[in-house]
């Protein structure tokens, strides 16, 4: 993936990935976390087991130890569903509940570092959506946006296209993003 944009380190980067396989997707977030482990910023991804698994697979292929980069806590893991279960109350994002939570995983990943720049993939939002909890997972995307103007990190989401066919809500889920990334890692600011 030599042709791939490298992806800012700045609280401003709010990229969202449409995939189609779990394979392509697994690719841009590994470029996306270890474009950040390099230049010495820690990680975080928030995802299915599945998901997760197929990241660490392309971050070792990277050549990353992926072991040590989680014992060091430089590679924070998190379950999405179990995050999203400590973020919804009533089965809505609560601001401090998300606050809370993110911050906590943010401040263990930058463990006391000055100008530390977190990089996060995250997919509870994708979790929400195709559970059909579109409300839900674009008040979550506010919630990011919301975090951003307090913590330093770029977070990169993921939605699986299949639960846009036909939906008007494409351009709504776009509109909380600044960047999309597209299958071959382009990255385009979101006019």
């Amino acid at each position: 993936m030599n042709d791939v944009t490298p992806l800012p380190l700045t609280a401003q980067y709010h990229a969202v990935r449409f995939y189609d396989n779990a394979k392509s997707l697994a690719q841009i977030v590994a470029e996306f976390l270890s474009d950040g482990l390099a230049a010495g910023n820690p990680g975080i991804v928030v995802a299915t087991p599945a998901h997760r698994g197929a990241i660490l697979k392309e971050l070792t292929a990277r050549l990353l130890d992926v072991v040590e980069l989680q014992r060091s806590g430089d590679l924070v893991l998190a379950d999405a569903n179990e995050t999203l279960s400590r973020v919804l109350k009533n089965g809505k994002p609560d601001a401090e509940a998300f606050k809370r939570s993110m911050c906590e995983v943010i401040k263990r990943a930058c463990r006391g570092r000055a100008a530390c720049t977190v990089r996060i993939y995250g997919e509870m939002v994708d979790v929400l959506w195709q559970n059909d909890q579109r409300e839900a997972a674009i008040r979550l995307e506010t919630l990011w946006n919301q975090l951003a103007n307090t913590e330093a990190f770029s977070l990169l989401c993921g939605y699986a296209i299949g639960h846009f066919y036909k939906d008007a809500n494409f351009q709504e889920v776009c509109r909380h993003h600044t960047h999309v990334v597209s299958a071959d890692g382009k990255v385009s600011a979101v006019a």
